[in-house]
């Protein structure tokens, strides 16, 4: 995981895999049948890693909208920052290394599955009345979608953990007020 995160799909080689995992590239191939299916696997993990780290504060039900929001930015702001060669989100940095185009679809979707995450957070806060009942949830959503998407390429290009506080600090004052 942490190969392609860093490196990107196509600059990770299969000797570079091999090497990472202490097999050999037979074992490799018994195990996930190739390179791209490895890549999944791997994409696999890191949304596992996110669900128990980030995810868990936008599922979190004793948070309010805003404040399940705050921790989730708070959160991966430090995954971000701390990932290996500051690689920012692992469904963006990947990418950048050239994937054949069915690999970049399905990030894609992974990112709009992110997107629809936040759209139905927004939706239980609107039914909570944690936002006013005129906000527009699917434009908030793909807002929120962009700032994560800005945070990543802003850690992958060297901000700190405090610069990225102040971007969501200054991004959060867009949101709607009850």
């Amino acid at each position: 995981m942490r190969l392609f995160w860093c490196q990107g799909y196509e600059a990770t080689s299969l000797s570079d895999l091999t090497a990472a995992m202490g097999i050999a590239a037979p074992s490799l191939y018994a195990a996930f049948g190739s390179k791209e299916q490895l890549f999944r696997a791997a994409i696999a993990r890191y949304i596992d890693d996110y669900r128990c780290n980030g995810g868990r504060a936008l599922a979190d039900p004793t948070l309010g909208t805003r404040q399940a929001f705050e921790a989730f930015f708070e959160s991966i702001a430090h995954s971000f920052v701390e990932a290996e060669r500051r690689s920012g989100c692992m469904l963006i940095a990947a990418e950048a290394g050239g994937l054949p185009a069915e690999l970049r679809d399905e990030l894609a979707r992974y990112r709009g599955a992110l997107e629809t995450e936040f759209l139905l957070r927004l939706e239980r806060g609107l039914r909570a009345g944690d936002l006013p009942a005129d906000t527009d949830a699917a434009a908030l959503a793909k807002f929120l979608t962009a700032l994560t998407q800005g945070l990543s390429v802003q850690a992958r290009d060297g901000a700190t953990v405090e610069q990225l506080a102040q971007v969501v600090r200054i991004a959060m004052r867009a949101w709607p007020s009850v």
